[in-house]
């Protein structure tokens, strides 16, 4: 029997998944391809006491800046904060619990959790405050870090194109993050720019199956914003 994951609204795709402190998963990049109505919709909700991992925290109004705001993040695990006024605020008052990990061992952390490996090592980090307390090992004249896998309660994370049985396609950017925290939780809800009929989506352009989706909503609307505006002066 056929499972309908399709949901009208991203409040609708949330209901009954959300509780106080839970961990979340935040796919997109800076402000590309986040998954900004399901992170509003987590807003609205009131859950509070939450732990997203993500590899920014949005702007102050835009994002997961929204759940800053309204005080509902009580621990950060993340690679990069500097856009975010709001979480510096918070940080330096002690009200903001706040794990930074390098980039691409976050993103390998997120990628391990989703594939079931509980720890690896890297070297990234090695003789740095971000190896104090963890396990190191030296392999082939080389220092290692362990790092353990993270896996969420939820994954938020928003694609352009899906299909109504879950799969996934994202554009450029918004690559960044979207497939791994999908994989990396225990239900994962999607926001889909376009939405189309099975068979539709080309399978070897389908970035997330699926068996990873729980849970669909249809955008009626699209904002996306520009995080840092460059332009050329004029003469």
């Amino acid at each position: 029997m056929a499972v309908n994951k399709l949901y009208p609204d991203a409040a609708a795709a949330l209901a009954g998944l959300l509780r106080d402190g839970m961990t979340i998963m935040s796919g997109g990049f800076g402000l590309c391809g986040i998954p900004a109505a399901l992170i509003a919709a987590i807003r609205d909700s009131g859950a509070k006491d939450l732990t997203v991992i993500s590899n920014n925290a949005g702007i102050d109004d835009a994002g997961l800046g929204l759940l800053l705001a309204s005080r509902q993040i009580r621990r950060m695990v993340s690679s990069y904060v500097g856009e975010n006024a709001t979480f510096a605020r918070q940080y330096l008052a002690g009200e903001l619990e706040i794990e930074f990990n390098p980039q691409g061992t976050l993103a390998e952390r997120i990628r391990a959790g989703g594939a079931g490996i509980p720890a690896f090592f890297t070297a990234t980090g090695y003789g740095t405050q971000v190896a104090e307390g963890k396990e190191t090992r030296e392999f082939d004249g080389r220092h290692y870090v362990m790092e353990r896998g993270i896996f969420g309660d939820l994954a938020v994370v928003h694609a352009w194109k899906g299909d109504t049985e879950g799969n996934l396609v994202y554009r450029k950017t918004a690559r960044n993050f979207n497939p791994i925290c999908a994989a990396a939780a225990k239900v994962t809800v999607a926001e889909v720019e376009e939405l189309v009929e099975p068979g539709t989506i080309d399978p070897d352009h389908i970035v997330t199956p699926g068996i990873y989706v729980k849970r669909i909503v249809k955008l009626a609307h699209v904002e996306k914003h520009i995080e840092k505006r460059t332009v050329r002066e004029r003469a």
